[in-house]
């Protein structure tokens, strides 16, 4: 007799289902959400459990990890696909959510999701962490400028270090709107030393790797896009073929076929990692605008902007570069080295 268990993970408590090979409920309870309460929950069924699923979400790898260190065979199930399956429940309860995770693993309808590697979570933390603090910085730097347009100061184009001195003199004389814009711009300079630590940490973090390093001499890659690519992959291994990477970050087509009459393509999916997909695409526009100098790669997508548009082009060259960092990475090479000559057949004597 084989069992499956489904898990809908929150953050205080997790509904528990256990069901048969019959698709018959064994087990229904709620237990609190810790990896050693739920392997405790599970252990009388351990040797007949064929899969554990939970859905993504920010506590799946500390769970993930410590089941599978209890030996439990865990599954972390894609959220986006498992939700089109529990839209056909009636009612939309943790109980419910967690029935319909142990149906689909039972069926084997569901697509796993790759648990990346702790070193992997610390860069992709560090790089929202970076991102966050310039977010919130550039949000108080717009406030202070649209709060002077109503007194028609225009400041355009201004230095970051200039900023402040710029602002305090506009306002020199209006002291009650210089009071108010105080606190933001004290924010502001605090955000910006804070974030320009940030950065400056994420240098040294790519200059002492020597893969990142790697990364960053293909044109128009710098330490950002390295580090999103290296903590988003994570293993090369997970891809058969260098040019699925591109799919997996969400920069190949879609495509809608129904029939004999209708085929037709679109847009790319923009499915998977927002982040690295972003940073391929500034990746791939300094390319084509910035640099300076032949190479093969800007030579190519300069063609497809003739025909197709700069950002078509852009797109194309984005998930070019995401091929050719995954081959640098899984082959050991570096950019622009020549290709290995195929290995002769030998024929055993």
């Amino acid at each position: 007799m084989e069992h499956y268990a489904g898990i809908d993970v929150s953050m205080e408590q997790s509904s528990l289902c256990v069901i048969d090979e019959k698709g018959e409920i064994v087990l229904e309870t709620v237990v609190d959400t810790h990896p050693d309460v739920i392997a405790d929950a599970l252990s009388p069924y351990e040797a007949t459990l064929k899969r554990i699923g939970q859905e993504t979400g920010a506590l799946s790898p500390w769970i993930h990890k410590h089941l599978r260190a209890h030996g439990l065979p865990i599954v972390c199930m894609e959220a986006g696909h498992t939700r089109a399956a529990l839209k056909s429940m009636r009612n939309k309860t943790d109980r419910n959510d967690a029935r319909g995770l142990a149906q689909i693993l039972r069926t084997g309808w569901f697509q796993p999701v790759y648990i990346k590697s702790d070193e992997a979570y610390r860069m992709r933390l560090l790089l929202t962490a970076r991102r966050n603090l310039k977010r919130k910085f550039l949000d108080l730097e717009n406030a202070v400028r649209h709060s002077l347009k109503a007194f028609g100061i225009k400041l355009g184009h201004v230095a970051r270090k200039d900023f402040e001195r710029k602002v305090r003199e506009n306002l020199a004389d209006d002291p009650v709107m210089a009071g108010m814009v105080d606190g933001l711009l004290i924010a502001r300079a605090v955000l910006w030393k804070e974030y320009v630590k940030l950065n400056g940490l994420v240098v040294r973090v790519v200059g002492r790797d020597e893969l990142m390093r790697r990364f960053t001499s293909v044109p128009g890659v710098g330490p950002i896009t390295a580090m999103s690519f290296r903590a988003a992959v994570d293993d090369p291994g997970r891809f058969l073929k260098s040019r699925i990477v591109g799919a997996h970050f969400g920069l190949t087509p879609r495509r809608y076929q129904s029939g004999t009459s209708i085929d037709y393509g679109g847009r790319i999916s923009k499915l998977g990692d927002q982040e690295v997909r972003a940073s391929l695409y500034e990746a791939a526009n300094v390319l084509l605008t910035l640099k300076r100098g032949k190479d093969p790669l800007k030579s190519w997508g300069q063609k497809i902007a003739k025909k197709r548009g700069h950002k078509a082009a852009c797109c194309a060259v984005a998930r070019k570069i995401a091929i050719i960092l995954h081959a640098m990475w899984r082959d050991g090479t570096a950019y622009g080295a020549p290709k290995k000559p195929p290995h002769l057949l030998q024929i055993a004597a």
